[in-house]
């Protein structure tokens, strides 16, 4: 069991986000030639929807068979699994999970699909504060736009990483990104947004594919970070 916690700032052109990823592991990754891994997103919540273009956006990131990891498609992979995938009964606990498996037709397609792992993803990203003002006006001389407008914005989110043929959680990932946009104007507003949801997934991505690959053995190759 090991736990790691990774800090690292990003500024951008766009304006400044700040990410925080946090691991916590029971296991080392075990992808062999022929796995693959699915990644899904938490919806069962009435208050929020972890967003399907975050989903979206670390599967395509984590996506690399040229590395190991092969990523099925979040939707290409619920429909294939109707329905026992659908947000109303997709297994939000392990127990649930091997409930699930001792169905034949479920375990075949899962088999067949070559499922090692199954990622749930839970969280938001969210306008946490905003200050400022924009007025703008049109007169004889033309038009234009006066002011200065801020706005927060915070991405919360975790990964539990399930290995389905072990049937065990393997360990969690959370993602913290925060990040402020700006909104000048002087004539014309110049808005500087924090790219605060694509840097989460840029950080997860990033280091799920370290999480659930196999640890290099002592002399073997690295890539530098």
């Amino acid at each position: 069991m090991a736990k790691s916690i990774f800090v690292f700032a990003l500024v951008l052109l766009s304006g400044c986000t700040t990410v925080v990823i946090d691991e916590y592991r029971r296991s080392d990754g075990e992808l062999a030639r022929g796995d693959s891994v699915v990644i899904l997103g938490r919806r069962h919540s009435s208050e929020y929807e972890t967003e399907p273009d975050l989903i979206d956006c670390v599967g395509r990131r984590l996506h690399n068979p040229k590395r190991g990891v092969t990523v099925i498609p979040e939707q290409h992979f619920v429909d294939a699994m109707y329905p026992w995938f659908e947000p109303r009964t997709a297994p939000m606990h392990l127990k649930s999970l091997d409930r699930l498996v001792d169905i034949p037709e479920v375990r075949e397609r899962m088999e067949t699909y070559g499922v090692k792992y199954i990622v749930w993803i839970d969280g938001s990203t969210e306008t946490t504060a905003s200050a400022g003002s924009i007025g703008c006006s049109i007169g004889t001389g033309g038009a234009g736009c006066f002011g200065f407008g801020t706005w927060d914005k915070e991405s919360d989110y975790e990964a539990s990483v399930w290995d389905f043929r072990d049937r065990e959680l393997s360990g969690k990932l959370s993602a913290d990104a925060k990040g402020t946009s700006y909104m000048p104007a002087i004539v014309v507003p110049i808005p500087l947004i924090a790219r605060v949801q694509n840097n989460a997934c840029k950080g997860m991505a990033a280091q799920l594919q370290q999480f659930l690959l196999p640890a290099q053995p002592a002399g073997g190759k690295s890539s530098s970070s």
